[in-house]
């Protein structure tokens, strides 16, 4: 080639260039809805191309294009709109909503369903209200959010406290009632942190989860994480710190107030010489930090989303604390036109030191000494830390001889230390037009390890005279699931069809260990050198393995846009079941009518949507522990001659027709939209009959010869019915000012309708060292849980006694001591003048949030709350009792020249009675987070290299409206029986020991690229 040709075509290509050059630039503009709100996240597509953008958070997007080019904009819930490109270098554009489709899509079992179609009881939560405020997981987030979900902490504000959810009532009364959690088609998944989650729906009716049988008799959770999309790579920064502070304090006597209350029981009381405030030495200023990095991309054939996620929490009470590291990746490939393949992966590792908490009272220690919270208010403030021989106090001369709670909380040592990791993958391949297979294989593994230490120094506490005692304890959980199904989805004539068939199995395997010793050499190792103790705690061990296996079929039919029809089936089969019990089938129905698009609503000017439910179908619920129903030995251990022989013994009887416990449900539902959905209520009544419980029953005669005479099996009926109501309101729009609200209200109605006989079942929630036989009833006609004790009747002023009253037993049978119903008439007080004192379950449960927007600026401002339930106050039947320090409450005590009061006279020790003197009203309004927030103006963040900044700040719990005397009237003490039972249903409303809750402000910077 000569250098005339060379020259022509360099010519040639310039030439091109500059044509190109001149066709080619940068179109700009604004994307918001009808009212003129910018809309963030809008995909704006060269039509065409792979070349695109999304809206900032002002709305706002710039993207080169050439004439003649078209420009696509999309968002979910907006009508698409695609604009031919002329020459403008401004375009703005006004999208609408997309009225077919109230339509936001729904995550339902197995698939989605546009929001307008959905025929059962279904609660979204927004991305924006799971990140309100900082939280460990987004269950917290949950509370207040949707109504009939209630969500309260087993332990208060403890760091790494577990959280207990409730749908729709206590649907049992032995086996759990936590709702089953779906995380990204993982069934029984942990909960991710919040951040993480693109969306959340609370399936609450048997029409939404009949899907999952045996499972959703409590309700599902669904949780569907982030997905990265196409398009440049999208970078986040969230970062918060919170300070924390206890959200109340009791008014408790101080040294010389104590010493005069103790003198009037005890005048030889000899007061100690200090004067120690308990609740400020053990109280700090606590904090967490919680910081999240993500970053997500793709192209049009495959995407990704990855995050870490560092929380830390400091309690508020000194050496508590919590601390976590995780991480979650989502890949997603386009590998064919037919074949999509996807990958979800999850990791944590949390590492919780926490003080001793809601002892149970029963684990060999004098008096219940190692519970911190309660030592806190009952341990004698005439007394310091340390002794004149610098050894830690006890409490000797008043009361139980117990530990102070200092010594206790810096010396004893609970350490838990937690990981996990889930896998998912799944493949979805097109087989024909409208049919689609998709299988996914899950693993899941959590491997826990518990430390217990309590050294010599702590005489009562480590056991008196042991030495110190230490153990550790390890339990290893996996999941195996295999999930498969067929999804056929097509038009026939004015009609959607849809059908699902499917297959299902899990494994679960779960290995426990536990060793111990005592009297060790030195207190050095803590629980890490048990050879260092010189007696050995019997060690144990255990496997447990249950299989579930299950199919599932779903049909779901739209006719016209008007008529709806779903109906589901499931057959499970789960090993925790006798051998002639282990299948069992559920199934659900559900129709659905489109009021709205009926030609006499379809221009209506103000409706526009109205939708009639109805559903009934069956659920079942089998959280039981595995091999319940067969016949199991224990072992057994004695010495004779002075040699440790062992043997083997009946534990359990075989109940070989041991079955589901089944959920019978009906729900009717109304959806009303008004003003092109600015105003959008959803209104549900339901009623559930749960037959064939699974109880203990301990009718099993002893000369049996069963180690277990509690056996489970197959007694009673309870029912729960309620009213739910959720209102969602556009108020105002304007260019720079918006206000919306969301409000949600539920009732339930909980009532025992059968029992095994219909004889009454007693429980005891309080701590053993109260010696107290009964605190709560299940009987026929009641709600579960409810109190049961003595009826107070107020101070005996001496002289004859009040009609249908008596006294307790001398000592206690004075002028000045307490008055109670004496319902047999038999002029003395017995177990038989028991009764219901109280009923832990609210009448209703509320929340409301107001959203508002000005410029820059938002404000969101979230009350919650309920309203009827009580709460027994076990710190006051202590506090009141006595033998320990007091409430200055007690200063107004009756004595004979101070008659007019309701607190009995001081004596040494009440005995710790279980009357209706401690029920009290614990009904609460709390404003739960208020927080202001600011965006950085789009010409600062460009300036800067950044898509948006977000500063905001918070409070959380700054208000609580409440009557209840005590700390807080949310309170889950988990009772006598010792480990974590805050998810039961027969022991709640309980306070005694309880970690404070915390009332925290927040800062966070969210920074996205």
């Amino acid at each position: 080639m000569n250098l005339k040709t060379k020259l022509i075509l360099v010519g040639i290509l310039f030439f091109n260039i500059s044509l190109f050059a001149q066709n080619t630039y940068v179109v700009s503009g604004t994307v918001s809805d009808a009212y003129n709100v910018p809309i963030p996240g809008v995909n704006v597509i060269v039509a065409g191309t792979s070349r695109g953008a999304a809206t900032d958070f002002d709305g706002k997007y710039q993207l080169e294009v050439k004439s003649g080019e078209k420009l696509k904009f999309s968002f979910l819930g907006y009508v698409s709109q695609t604009v031919a490109i002329t020459g403008q270098k401004q375009l703005d554009i006004t999208l609408a909503e997309d009225a077919s489709s109230l339509d936001e899509v729904v995550v339902i079992g197995y698939g989605a369903r546009k929001k307008s179609d959905i025929t059962g009881a279904v609660s979204s939560i927004k991305e924006e209200e799971l990140n309100a405020f900082p939280v460990l997981d987004a269950t917290q987030a949950l509370q207040g959010r949707a109504a009939g979900v209630v969500v309260q902490s087993n332990n208060g504000g403890e760091p790494g406290a577990p959280i207990n959810i409730k749908i729709r009532g206590n649907t049992s009364i032995n086996a759990s009632s936590s709702p089953l959690i779906v995380v990204d088609g993982f069934v029984g998944a942990s909960m991710p942190q919040a951040n993480d989650i693109q969306s959340m729906e609370v399936l609450k009716d048997a029409s939404a989860t009949a899907i999952y049988g045996s499972r959703g008799s409590n309700g599902v959770v669904m949780v569907t994480t982030k997905k990265g999309k196409s398009g440049k790579l999208s970078v986040e920064l969230n970062s918060n710190y919170s300070v924390q502070n206890a959200s109340n304090r009791l008014d408790l006597l101080n040294a010389d107030e104590f010493a005069a209350y103790q003198q009037i029981a005890n005048p030889s009381f000899v007061q100690g010489p200090a004067n120690t405030d308990w609740q400020d030495l053990l109280y700090r200023s606590g904090s967490i930090q919680n910081h999240q990095f993500s970053f997500s991309g793709g192209t049009d054939n495959i995407n990704f989303y990855a995050s870490a996620n560092y929380f830390k929490q400091e309690g508020i009470i000194i050496n508590s604390g919590y601390e976590r590291l995780t991480f979650l990746s989502n890949v997603d490939a386009q590998v064919t036109d037919k074949l999509k393949l996807g990958m979800n992966l999850f990791g944590s590792r949390g590492a919780k030191e926490g003080v001793p908490t809601q002892s149970t009272g029963n684990d060999g220690i004098n008096g219940g000494g190692d519970d911190v919270i309660s030592l806190m208010f009952r341990f004698r403030p005439d007394y310091g830390v340390k002794d004149a021989n610098g050894l830690n106090t006890t409490s000797d001369g008043v009361g139980d001889n117990i530990d102070n709670p200092y010594a206790i909380a810096t010396e004893a040592v609970n350490s838990t230390k937690t990981d996990q990791f889930r896998a998912n993958l799944y493949a979805n391949y097109d087989i024909i037009e409208n049919l689609t297979f998709k299988t996914t294989l899950g693993y899941s593994t959590t491997n826990e390890t518990v430390g217990f230490f309590r050294p010599s120094t702590l005489i009562n506490t480590a056991g008196g005279g042991t030495g110190g005692k230490a153990s550790i304890s390890n339990l290893k959980r996996t999941d195996i699931l295999s999930e498969n199904y067929l999804t056929y989805d097509a038009e026939i004539g004015k009609g959607n069809l849809t059908l699902l068939a499917g297959y299902s199995y899990q494994k679960t395997t779960s290995e426990r260990f536990s060793a111990g010793a005592q009297n060790f050499i030195s207190n050095s190792f803590s629980y890490y050198n048990l050879s260092g103790g010189s007696v050995t705690v019997l060690p144990t061990s255990s496997l447990t393995e249950a299989e579930i296996q299950s199919q599932f079929g779903r049909l779901n039919y739209d006719f016209d846009d008007k008529y709806l029809l779903t109906a589901t089936v499931r057959r499970d089969g789960a090993s925790n079941f006798a051998a002639n019990e282990k299948y069992a089938i559920f199934p659900s129905g559900a129709i659905g009518w489109k009021i709205s698009n009926e030609n006499f609503l379809k221009d209506h000017d103000k409706i526009s949507n109205l939708k009639l439910r109805a559903s009934y179908g069956v659920t079942g619920n089998q959280a039981i522990d595995a091999y319940k129903s067969l016949a199991r030995f224990t072992t057994l251990y004695t010495t004779i001659n002075g040699q440790v022989v062992n043997a083997v013994i009946p534990d359990q009887a075989a109940n070989p027709d041991l079955k589901w416990e089944s959920s019978y449900q009906t729900n009717v539902g109304l959806d009303l939209g008004l003003f092109n959905n600015k105003v959008s209520l959803s209104l549900d009544y339901y009623n559930i009959d749960t037959k064939d419980l699974l109880l203990a029953d301990a009718s099993q005669p002893e000369y049996l010869g069963f180690a277990t005479l509690a056996s489970i099996k197959n007694v009673g009926e309870i029912n729960n019915k309620g009213f739910e109501i959720s209102l969602n309101t556009k108020n105002m729009y304007t260019d720079n000012f918006s206000w919306t609200t969301d409000f949600n209200w539920a009732t339930n109605k909980n009532k025992v309708v059968s029992l095994l006989n219909g004889i009454d079942v007693f429980q005891d929630a309080s701590p053993g060292y109260f010696s107290v036989a009964r605190t709560h009833v299940l009987r026929e006609g009641e709600a579960v849980g409810v109190f049961y004790g003595y009826e107070y009747r107020g101070v005996y002023q001496g002289g004859a006694l009040p009609a249908g009253t008596a006294l307790a037993n001398a000592p206690l049978n004075q002028a000045g001591d307490p008055l109670f119903t004496d319902i047999d008439d038999s002029g003395t007080i017995s177990t038989a003048d028991q009764k219901i004192i109280g009923d832990p379950n609210p009448d209703w449960t509320m929340g409301i949030t107001n959203n508002f927007s000005y410029k820059n600026f938002d404000l969101n401002i979230f009350f919650q709350g309920a309203y009827g339930g009580d709460v027994f106050n076990l710190t006051n039947v202590q506090l009141y009792n006595g033998d320990s320090n007091a409430l200055k409450d007690v200063l107004n005590a009756w004595t004979p020249t101070n008659t007019d009061t309701n607190i009995p006279r001081v004596v040494g020790s009440r005995g710790r009675e279980i009357s209706s003197r401690f029920v009290e009203d614990g009904s609460y309004i709390r404003l739960k987070n208020i927080a202001l927030g600011y965006n950085l103006p789009s010409e600062v963040t460009e300036k800067l290299g950044m898509d948006n900044v977000r500063l905001s700040i918070s409070a959380q719990n700054l208000l609580t409206f409440t009557s209840y005397s005590g700390l807080d009237p949310e309170v889950s003490y988990f009772g006598s029986g010792g480990g974590n039972t805050g998810s039961g249903n027969t022991t709640q409303g309980f306070d005694f020991g309880n970690y404070p809750t915390i009332k925290s402000v927040n800062f966070s910077l969210n920074v996205k690229f």
